[in-house]
């Protein structure tokens, strides 16, 4: 596996890559990986030629600067992973390689950036509005910045996306179909722990008691998806709830059953092509979401 530092030398190496009629594939990280993360490099080597992965901690997409410096850092922990992966190379820059000082103090003035559509305009219309939307003003904005960003150095023909951020899943594909960016984007399947607990960078900040009682996530999901067809969608949001009440170490933030491409909250099943059920979490310091297809 190669590791690059810098935006030049990347695509100087890609540059001769698809000279070679190799094709890209891609799969933007955070770090801090896991077996979740293995599953895209996984996937990407299927259907492409080479694999590139990033690493790259955006300082964009948090609201609490507090959640930015607690982000894990274990950069040599997950190199090691890579290279059992598979991974072809590692793009791990600084953040001066991807933001310039000017669009850093526009995020620190809370001022909305548009450089990054290159001039388009960008509208995710409801989707960043809901869910992690409501409760992280400006955080899909960041996301969708990085990831474009990201997408025009590495120029890959497939992105690879794990589902538990399903909402993220559906930004990313809104700006990709608005930048009219040749990008097809690639939605992998949640990979869980043995008791269901979808896994997730922030798990490790769990103690031993939080991650016994967060479970119950996953839990009180298939109960869900096991009786969609049995209950109403108001009958299903109230068992979710008396369910959270019961535990002294969960609070609900939200539980949502959404039409699987507007995200919005949907009043009854028949009313919806394709339906997910979205819920978010919080304990002390942690915060955990997590989703399951419903049909």
């Amino acid at each position: 596996m190669i590791i690059i530092h810098s935006v030049e030398k990347l695509n100087g190496y890609l540059t001769e890559i698809r000279k070679e009629g190799k094709t890209v594939g891609f799969a933007p990280t955070m770090g801090a990986l896991h077996q979740g993360h293995v599953s895209l490099i996984t996937a990407a080597k299927k259907q492409c030629d080479i694999v590139v992965c990033s690493i790259f901690v955006n300082p964009t997409q948090f609201n609490d600067l507090s959640d930015l410096e607690k982000y894990p850092r274990t950069i040599d922990a997950d190199c090691v992973i890579l290279r059992s992966a598979g991974c072809d190379i590692l793009f791990a820059p600084e953040v001066s390689e991807i933001y310039t000082a000017h669009e850093l103090e526009l995020k620190q003035q809370h001022m909305e950036d548009k450089s990054w559509t290159m001039g388009k305009t960008v509208d995710f219309g409801l989707l960043d509005k809901v869910m992690e939307g409501a409760h992280r003003p400006g955080h899909f904005n960041g996301v969708a910045q990085v990831v474009s960003k990201l997408f025009r150095i590495v120029q890959p023909v497939k992105a690879f996306f794990g589902q538990k951020d399903f909402q993220q899943l559906s930004v990313i594909r809104s700006m990709v179909k608005q930048l009219d960016l040749p990008i097809e984007i690639i939605a992998c399947p949640i990979v869980r722990e043995t008791d269901g607990l979808a896994m997730s960078s922030r798990n490790r900040r769990l103690s031993a008691e939080e991650r016994d009682e967060v479970k119950l996530i996953y839990q009180t999901l298939s109960i869900v998806k096991e009786n969609y067809q049995l209950a109403t969608i108001a009958d299903l949001k109230k068992l979710v709830e008396v369910a959270f009440k019961l535990s002294a170490l969960i609070k609900l933030d939200y539980f949502e059953i959404v039409d699987s491409e507007t995200l919005q909250p949907i009043a009854a099943f028949d009313t919806s092509r394709s339906a997910v059920a979205c819920i978010a979490v919080q304990l002390q310091t942690v915060r955990l979401i997590d989703n399951v297809i419903m049909y």
